[in-house]
């Protein structure tokens, strides 16, 4: 039984900005990416996002197999208590929606796109966690999210 809620967790999550997406690639190898930013934008039912070029192995990829897996690592506290280790996993929806793009904005994305949402090939990522797994040394559960 979980002592965390999807609620619990989407705070967790607006705090660790990095995490690792993983693929599955033609050949069926689990592909992991470089670090990709959630810019703390994630909502309560379980959706993180992610923008990115579209001329991306990742993004090929989703379109073979929408099923990716995130990793998000929080750092030790000051009393040397481990951080929060969440695995989600679920469905992968590429968004090419000037609007949307607007919605999900923030200006430190601007380091990778320069042109904004405007940038050629931008392509927003919304991965709908579907299960989620967490461990912060004490505790641990499995999490299903609705929808």
């Amino acid at each position: 039984m979980s002592s965390l809620t999807l609620c619990d967790i989407a705070k967790k999550l607006k705090k660790i900005d990095f995490c690792m997406m993983a693929t599955r690639a033609s050949s069926g190898a689990i592909a992991k990416r470089q670090p990709m930013s959630n810019n703390g934008d994630v909502e309560y039912d379980g959706d993180s996002w992610f923008f990115s070029f579209e001329e991306t192995h990742k993004v090929s990829e989703i379109i073979r197999d929408p099923q990716v897996a995130l990793a998000f690592a929080e750092p030790p506290s000051l009393l040397a208590k481990p951080g929060i280790f969440i695995s989600i996993e679920g469905a992968a929806t590429l968004i090419r929606d000037k609007g949307q793009f607007q919605e999900h904005w923030v200006a430190d994305l601007e380091r990778w796109f320069a042109q904004g949402v405007e940038t050629p090939g931008l392509v927003l990522i919304k991965v709908h966690g579907d299960r989620i797994q967490y461990w912060d040394g004490e505790d641990n559960g499995v999490i299903h999210a609705l929808g």
